[in-house]
Order: C-alpha cells, then sequence, then structure tokens
C-alpha cells in the first residue's frame, strides 16, 4: 500500500524543512500565497534513499528543488498532475557513448525518454586530452557525424559541449587510452619515467577541470598496453582529487578472475574507489565464473574497498568486429590492421589466430561506414559469410578491408541468468553502453544495439515490473543516489530540498522498451514528463527541445561557477 505523506512522515524523510512549517507559512501567508516556477502535485516519491515511494508534491524554483511534501495552497506558473505516477531523481547513465552524437543532436532523445538526465562519458577514451594528430586522426575517422574540433582539453569539450546547447547534463572520467595517445602514440611500448609524469600532469590537469575519475579500457589499443603499475600510478593522482577508477577490464571472459584481480589490487594500492564498466562473464564456457567473480568483489568490499560495478540490461554486447583479431594485429591502430590484411603472409597469420566468443551467426554487424556495405547491417557475420561463399575468419578480413573500419557489431555471448544475478547485486548501477541518438537523420545510417534505446526502460518494465527481480524504489537507489554518491556529485541523484532539479515523472504500470535487434530504432515508453535543471525537456512522452543541460564536474574541479553552490 503507497502511504501519503503526512507530518509525521517528515522524520523519515530527513528534510532540513518540516512540512507543517511550510503549511503554516501558506496559512499565514494567504495573501500571498509562496510563488514556484513548478509544482508537481500528488505524485508518489522515491527519493533516491532506497525507501518506498510516498505520496506528496514536489516544488521547483529556477534550478532547484524548493519544497517537497504537502505544499498546499502554493501556487506556481505550471503546476502537473502527477498522480498514480512514479516521481523519481533523473537518472545516471554511468557508461555513455553519447560524445559524438550530442554534437549531431543534443536532443539526447533516446536517453531523455527513459530519464536519463546524466551522460557519464569516457570509456578508456575520452574527447581530451587532444594533440594535433589526435585532432587530424579524429577528423579523419568521422563517419556521418562531421565536425570541427575547436577544444584540446577534456574540460573545453565538456564546456563546448554546454555551450552547444544539450538536454542532459554530461560529465566524464579522462581516459587512459586517450593519456597514452597523447604521450606515447598507439604503439605497444612502455612508458619510462618522462612518459608517465606527463600523464600524471595531464590528470591532474583533467580532474582540476572537473573529470569525475581515471577509465581504463584494458581490451582496446592503446590503453591495453598499460601496465598495473602504469595505472596504480596514474589512479593515485585521480585518488587525490577525490575521484574514482573505472575499468573495462582486462578480460571479461577466460581471464576474469585475473583480470578483476588486477582493478581490486589497483584499488587497494592507489587507495581508490573503483568500478567495472559492463560487468559480465562472457561466453558459455566462462558462464559460471560470474558467482566466484561476485564473491571476489564482496570480499574486497568486506575488507574496506569500495569496490562497485554497472551493467546494461541485455545478453549481448557490442563492440568494433576487430575485436576478434589478435592483439598484436590491431596494434596501432585500424588502417595498421588494415596494411596487415594486405600483407599475405600477415593475412594468412591473422585468420589462423582469429577467436570468435560465439558463434558466427551470433554476431550481427550493425555499423558500416561504406555505404555501398550498409544494406548487411543487422545480418550475421554467419549470413554474410555464406553469400560470400567465404569462411567466417575470411569474412572478417574483406569486410574490415572493404569497410576501412572496426565495424560495430553486437555479439550474443552472455547469459540471461547472469543478466539477472547482476541485476539483483546490490553495488550495481546501471548503462547503456551507447551514443544518445534521434530515430531520425544521420542516426538511421546505421543499425544499433537495442541498448540504445532502451536500458533503462527495460529495468524498470522487464526485470521490476514483470520479473520483480528487484523492488521499484531499489532500482530508483541504484539509476540515481548510488551511482552519484560514487562519482562524489553534489546535490544530484536526490529528492531533497537544495538538490537541483533533476526529476522523472513514469508510469511504473507502462515503461516498457520497444527496441529490438531487428528494429533498434523504437523508442521507449511510459515516461511522462523530464526537468533537466529545473526545464521541463520531457512533457507528455515527447520533447520540447529545450536544452538546459550543464557539465557536471568531479570533487577536483578547482573552478566556480554561480550555480554550483
Amino acid at each position: 500500500m503507497i502511504n501519503t505523506l503526512k507530518f509525521e512522515s517528515v522524520k523519515f524523510w530527513s528534510w532540513p524543512m518540516p512540512v507543517f512549517i511550510l503549511l503554516i507559512y501558506s496559512f499565514v501567508a494567504c495573501k500571498s500565497p509562496v510563488q514556484y516556477d513548478t509544482i508537481l502535485r500528488g505524485g508518489t516519491l522515491y527519493d533516491g534513499s532506497g525507501s518506498p515511494g510516498l505520496v506528496g508534491d514536489i516544488a521547483i524554483r529556477a534550478d532547484t528543488i524548493a519544497a517537497i511534501g504537502d505544499i498546499g495552497f502554493a501556487v506556481a506558473e505550471v503546476e502537473v498532475d502527477a498522480h498514480d505516477m512514479a516521481v523519481a531523481p533523473g537518472f545516471i547513465n554511468m557508461l555513455s557513448w553519447a560524445t559524438e552524437s550530442l554534437i549531431e543532436d543534443g536532443r539526447s532523445q533516446s536517453e531523455i525518454r527513459q530519464g536519463v538526465t546524466l551522460e557519464v562519458m569516457g570509456e578508456g577514451y575520452s574527447m581530451g586530452p587532444l594533440n594535433e594528430s589526435m585532432k587530424e586522426e579524429m577528423i579523419l575517422e568521422q563517419g556521418d557525424i562531421k565536425f570541427e574540433v575547436p577544444w584540446t582539453t577534456l574540460g573545453e569539450y565538456l564546456e563546448f559541449l554546454e555551450n552547444k546547447g544539450v538536454s542532459t547534463n554530461v560529465a566524464s572520467f579522462i581516459g587512459t587510452g586517450s593519456l597514452r595517445q597523447y604521450v606515447i602514440g598507439m604503439d605497444d611500448e612502455p612508458s619510462d619515467k618522462e612518459d608517465l609524469e606527463q600523464m600524471r600532469i595531464l590528470v591532474r590537469q583533467a580532474m582540476e577541470e572537473g573529470a569525475v575519475g581515471l577509465a581504463s579500457a584494458l581490451i582496446y589499443v592503446p590503453g591495453s598496453y598499460a601496465d598495473t603499475e602504469e595505472l596504480i600510478e596514474l589512479a593515485k593522482v585521480a585518488s587525490s582529487y577525490g575521484g574514482i577508477y573505472i575499468s573495462h577490464l582486462r578480460s571479461e571472459d577466460d581471464q576474469l578472475f585475473e583480470a578483476l584481480d588486477e582493478l581490486i589490487q589497483i584499488a587497494k594500492e592507489a587507495d581508490i574507489a573503483a568500478e567495472i564498466y559492463h560487468f559480465k562473464a562472457s561466453k558459455k564456457s566462462n558462464w559460471h565464473k560470474l558467482d566466484v567473480a561476485v564473491r571476489k568483489i564482496e570480499d574486497a568490499r568486506k575488507e574496506g574497498l569500495h569496490i562497485t560495478a554497472d551493467m546494461y540490461m541485455y545478453p549481448a554486447s557490442s563492440t568494433g568486429l576487430n575485436t576478434v583479431l589478435p592483439p598484436w594485429a590491431i596494434e596501432g591502430g585500424i588502417y595498421k590492421t588494415i596494411n596487415r590484411f594486405n600483407n599475405p603472409v600477415l593475412r594468412k597469420k591473422i585468420l589462423n589466430e582469429i577467436a570468435f566468443p560465439c558463434s558466427p551467426d551470433s554476431i550481427l554487424l550493425v555499423g558500416f561506414k561504406n555505404e555501398d556495405l550498409r544494406h548487411l547491417n543487422g545480418k550475421s557475420l554467419g549470413e554474410i559469410a555464406r553469400n560470400r561463399d567465404l569462411p567466417p575468419v575470411e569474412a572478417v578480413a574483406e569486410l574490415i578491408v572493404e569497410d576501412n573500419s572496426r565495424i560495430q557489431s553486437v555479439f550474443f555471448s552472455m547469459s540471461e541468468d547472469n543478466v539477472k544475478k547482476k541485476i539483483a547485486l546490490p553495488f550495481m548501477s546501471f548503462c547503456s553502453d551507447a551514443g544518445s541518438i534521434s530515430n531520425e537523420g544521420v542516426f538511421l545510417n546505421s543499425s544499433v544495439h537495442p541498448r540504445t534505446y532502451g536500458s533503462f526502460a527495460r529495468l524498470l518494465g522487464k526485470y521490476v515490473r514483470e520479473e520483480k527481480v528487484i523492488l521499484l524504489e531499489e532500482a530508483i537507489r541504484r539509476l540515481t543516489a548510488f551511482p552519484a554518491e560514487n562519482l562524489g556529485i553534489k546535490k544530484r541523484g536526490k529528492l531533497q530540498m537544495g538538490y537541483f532539479a533533476d526529476i522523472v515523472v513514469f508510469d511504473p504500470s507502462t515503461i516498457t522498451d520497444h527496441a529490438t535487434f531487428q528494429k533498434p530504432h523504437q523508442y521507449a515508453t511510459g515516461m511522462k514528463h523530464v526537468w533537466v535543471n529545473g526545464v521541463q525537456v520531457l512533457k507528455d512522452g515527447e520533447h520540447t527541445d529545450a536544452l538546459p543541460g550543464r557539465v557536471v564536474r568531479g570533487p577536483g574541479w578547482i573552478g566556480h561557477k554561480k550555480w554550483e553552490r
């Protein structure tokens, strides 16, 4: 049964100003009722703490939550009837690849329509720091989305997005792959003392500009060339600013335990909180490893280490097709890989060492850059190979060379049972691991993983409402306050007076993801209203075209803005 907020509920919610004071003030000042910009009336409020929802009102003034409870006779320019709706803090996407999609379309439609109000970017590769060669490469490798690169540092990139206009708030980690490319390049070389000191300086700069921490992606070049000691030394810098370390582990399959041990070692020796990106046990032969990996994390947490994880709600991952190649074949980047394929001796060696994480029929190709190949979007590698009368390994070589790219692909290599086990873990937050796009324009030139449109709605619809893996209030906690606290973000992630008004209103009985692997470009439904910094960006399920998003900076930021109070 849903409770209704009364005077006695104030202590439960621990609000700074008791509700009865607001009511008394309303009676005393009856000639001049309290004025707000927006009032949401009668919704079931989930404050982000994990406590059950309570019926009440929320008032917004400017960019801030100004009152919560039964606010009675107050008035506002906009009043919203939220009866029978869930009202919650805006959701936090712990792994977003909206780095380029927000440049093309700042509305962030696929995420806003699911309630995401903060995109956290930077998985191993961040949009700064950039040197001139990195800028040239970024422009050269652009696909359908074309843009200039007027920024150099990560902080400048985030400000570029804010100034251009985005609907969501944005934050980012500094990526170790970017640091290595900036200082050493794309080759597999150890860092020397001078390299390491230069990377430390770049981490300091990024943290002082507001990066939320240090991120590694240890299966991708050049980040994969960093050894554990290098990562520890860089993580120590992020730790000194209150940031966290987050990592795409060095292995998510055969060497999962060893990769997890490395993350725990880094957390311990650098004295830093650490999170695992899209935690999984990949390949059927490794599915049983998840339980042991969870115990490793729980043991580390019992020892006092702050180890957390995030995930998306699908048994299929998405990355470049080139990840099936041996590590030496992808060293130096995609163009060196293509040159190796053009060498008959090296090509034969590569093909002999290709390792598929699942059947070629369970690998969908979704991201061709070559327009002549786009008719293959959504087809499996196995089907394409048969149509070309080629072995699958030969098809991999041909397609990468023809497309002149890594080819974004979807790999069905995980267990649905493990997805549910992970959702139930109390230290798990959530992500999309995808861009934030619209189902129009250049975005339709490629197929995408359905997580792009549905990860968060799928959690609330399929796994909360239908399968009851976790309670709604717990799901909201791990979409909001939990990741905000992990990131050290102030005044976001809770329905609390004085916090920024990032608020979502949705129907728990209808929120649903519609994107499929066959037809991914479909928006989720059931999210009714969304406010970002007090500005409504979704109204009655439709985007308002408002772009109130801001840069959300980590605890090391040394700057000052009037809205960071």
